[in-house]
């Protein structure tokens, strides 16, 4: 039990502790006497472990301003250990940290340059040595309420899982290392008081307001919580491990799907022809065009990403756009390095990098050009299929795009995170920040057969896999948040080890994409998070299962992956069978639509086919905004775009019996002979049209997905309730 003084912050000025054991245990604190009980029963499966519990009842007395708490102490503990908090904390955030304010770049000449290491915003973070090395965080800052670490001496995983909160709230997990680094506490608590200090974005510094309880004679609280040691001889066996266990204690049932993908894409169409869309130059915005990084990105936040849904289904006006995008962009919208302008403004200027601080005015993104690369291919492949001349200076220009990211991998044996955008140099190296370059030179190399595409795509696969997926690290896609580890590099290598693997280079790299789709699972939000009832996603009922947490700095779950539909889950499901990404891939796909305002399913007053990228469970901006949002119109309309275009409305497997539903329909099915009946029903108040992709498990484990493949899926027509059956035969 501990004591705080709210006046100061929630220091600690009191505590007692004590072992209890099945016969029970006592406490003694601030005139409160306390009676403990123990439950302890062991689980089955492959992980093993306990269901626990800890029953606290205050038997006489009170106490004020207190936290109970149930503390594992490690008497012998390495600073070796990885320490992960999904969605929050990775190999224990030990980085160096720079406190700058939102947007963060590096400022100071020596944390600059091609060869520095992993530098992290100021965030919750065990500290490097000589520091003092605590961290604490909300359970609602976590994707799944859990805290773990792998010890490489043990060969051991261990995972302590709760539920999200109680009766007094939110729950906290907190991480504690002795001066020397030789011994280790890691708690959970109800509720949550950190001490002193929390969490707003950039700043781990300012005052705690966390409210801690007073208890009187007759209150009691039990805190129940999950524990599991694995054998681990890897750190990915932490991962692997916490794959099984995600849903094990917080798993939510589905929730319903109220708006058909058809029905998303055709507002965002017209909402996108009558808000982005600048006739006089002929080009998608990415935002309304309040700022240069609203006007025009190349990638991360939509630019030539957003014009490949639109060419998939848009109609004739939105097709002659996207082409009129592709005229605008080509040749002007390459650097004098080779690579994409980052950003421009106004249709006819060209940015480099972040104006808004002089030193990074042209600091490019690299994962932008290798978003622009990987997105056009797949229009080049669609232009193709649909009959539409693909235009010289087109692909003159993507060459000389891909050309300069040989370039710069020969000449630094790396992409870096940002890059020079007049001299091509990396500018801020490591970090997986260029991850979806692999994936966009195999499409280059498919496409235009250079070799040194495949060769280069080959290596830095390789490069990312031994130097970052092996470490459990994954930082530098966002071009917002310095190195902090986030989920959109995570799951670009995930984008990249299939590719590779689609590329005929072995096996491996179906193995790889396995572990890197369980550690981008790490950033799933696994459960449905409570909002408060008044907030605008608790009147919405807006559940949280699929939701993406951003990174360790911008502490929000998010619509979808930014900026991608999650397609190569579906990829590595039919490769390997693996069930686990198809089940990963049903919450992300199926969550992402509830966070559009349409006509059938407004959502307060948000204008329609505006979609905002929060998905406030925690307090970093401030406790008023969870479960609030602010000014949409964000990437994540593009990443719902993207959804309608690549993930089938139902997939089928007729020789198996798998029917999965990712749009807003339900399925049964029955055998009848050699033939699967499947009967769907449009369970949403809109029509659907719902795209069916069927195939048996031998297509799909011999045979690529291509690009676009939805194009050529049947489409069925659904009125809201309505019924249609399939019939598939089964050999």
């Amino acid at each position: 039990i501990s004591r705080y003084d709210h006046r100061r912050n929630n220091l600690l000025v009191g505590e007692a502790e004590t072992t209890p054991t099945r016969a029970g245990g006592s406490l003694v604190l601030g005139g409160s006497v306390w009676k403990l009980r123990l439950l302890a029963e062991p689980l089955e499966g492959p992980d093993g472990g306990f269901e626990c519990g800890v029953r606290f009842e205050c038997v006489g007395g009170a106490v004020e301003q207190a936290a109970l708490s149930v503390v594992f102490w490690f008497s012998e503990w390495s600073q070796a250990n990885h320490v992960l908090l999904p969605g929050a904390v990775y190999a224990g955030n030990r980085f160096p940290s720079r406190r700058l304010r939102y947007s963060p770049k590096l400022y100071e000449v020596q944390d600059i340059g091609p060869d520095k290491p992993i530098i992290i915003s100021d965030v919750p973070r065990l500290g490097l040595p000589g520091e003092v090395s605590r961290l604490q965080e909300l359970s609602s800052s976590l994707s799944t309420p859990a805290l773990g670490f792998h010890d490489p001496d043990r060969k051991l995983a261990f995972w302590l899982l709760a539920s999200q909160g109680g009766p007094l709230g939110a729950h906290g997990f907190s991480v504690e290392e002795s001066s020397d680094g030789t011994q280790a506490w890691l708690s959970l608590s109800a509720p949550v008081v950190r001490e002193l200090r929390s969490y707003r974005i950039c700043d781990a510094q300012r005052p705690s307001i966390d409210r801690p309880v007073d208890f009187h004679e007759g209150d009691w609280l039990e805190l129940r919580f999950r524990v599991h040691v694995v054998a681990a001889p890897e750190l990915q066996g932490l991962y692997d491990s916490f794959a099984r266990l995600r849903k094990s204690l917080v798993s939510s049932p589905p929730a319903p799907r109220r708006l058909p993908y058809s029905a998303c894409f055709a507002l965002q169409e017209q909402k996108f022809n009558s808000l982005n869309f600048v006739p006089e130059h002929g080009y998608y915005s990415v935002g309304l065009r309040e700022n240069f990084l609203q006007d025009w990105q190349i990638g991360w936040t939509g630019g030539m990403i957003t014009t490949h849904p639109l060419l998939f289904s848009g109609g004739e006006e939105t097709v002659a756009r996207v082409l009129r995008n592709f005229d605008w962009l080509f040749p002007n919208g390459i650097c004098p390095c080779g690579l994409f302008w980052d950003s421009g403004r106004g249709g006819t200027e060209w940015i480099g990098g972040d104006i808004r601080k002089p030193h990074t005015g042209n600091w490019h993104l690299i994962r932008k050009s290798g978003d622009g690369v990987f997105y056009i291919l797949k229009q080049f492949d669609l232009m193709e299929k649909r009959g539409i001349p693909i235009k010289p200076a087109w692909n003159e220009g993507l060459l000389r795009v891909c050309g300069a990211l040989v370039g710069l991998w020969r000449k630094h044996g790396q992409f870096g995170q940002f890059v020079d955008s007049l001299t091509g140099d990396v500018v801020v190296g490591g970090s997986t920040g260029g991850a979806i370059i692999p994936a966009a030179l195999v499409l280059a190399w498919q496409r235009y057969r250079k070799p040194e595409f495949l060769s280069v795509a080959e290596a830095a696969g390789e490069k990312y896999y031994q130097e970052y997926t092996r470490r459990g690290l994954a930082c530098g896609g966002p071009g917002d948040a310095l190195q902090n580890l986030d989920s959109e590099s995570c799951y670009a290598l995930l984008e990249a080890y299939v590719s590779l693997h689609e590329a005929g280079l072995g096996s491996c790299w179906l193995e790889r994409a396995a572990e890197q789709a369980r550690q981008f699972a790490t950033w799933v939000v696994s459960y449905d998070f409570p909002f408060p009832p008044s907030s605008l996603f608790g009147r919405a009922g807006i559940r949280t299962t699929g939701a993406v947490y951003a990174n360790t700095q911008n502490k929000h779950a998010a619509p979808g992956i930014c900026t991608y539909s999650g397609l190569a889950l579906l990829r590595l499901f039919r490769a390997t069978g693996d069930l686990f990404a198809l089940d990963l891939l049903t919450d992300i796909a199926g969550n992402i639509p509830q966070y559009l305002p349409h006509p059938a399913k407004p959502l307060g007053e948000v204008p329609p086919g505006r979609v905002c990228e929060r998905v406030n469970m925690t307090d970093w901006e401030g406790p008023e905004k969870v479960g609030e949002i602010a000014t949409p119109g964000t990437w994540a309309e593009t990443s719902l775009l993207l959804t309608t275009i690549e993930i089938p409305g139902v997939y089928v497997q007729p020789d198996t019996g798998l029917v999965r539903c990712f749009d807003a329909v339900s399925a049964t099915s029955r055998r009848e002979g050699n033939v699967l009946v499947v009967e769907l029903t449009n369970t949403s108040g809109v029509e659907a049209r719902v795209r069916v992709l069927a195939e048996s498990s031998t297509e799909a484990a011999n045979s690529f997905l291509g690009e676009n493949r939805l194009l050529a899926c049947p489409q069925l027509h659904l009125r809201p309730g309505a019924k249609e059956l399939l019939r598939f035969a089964l050999g």
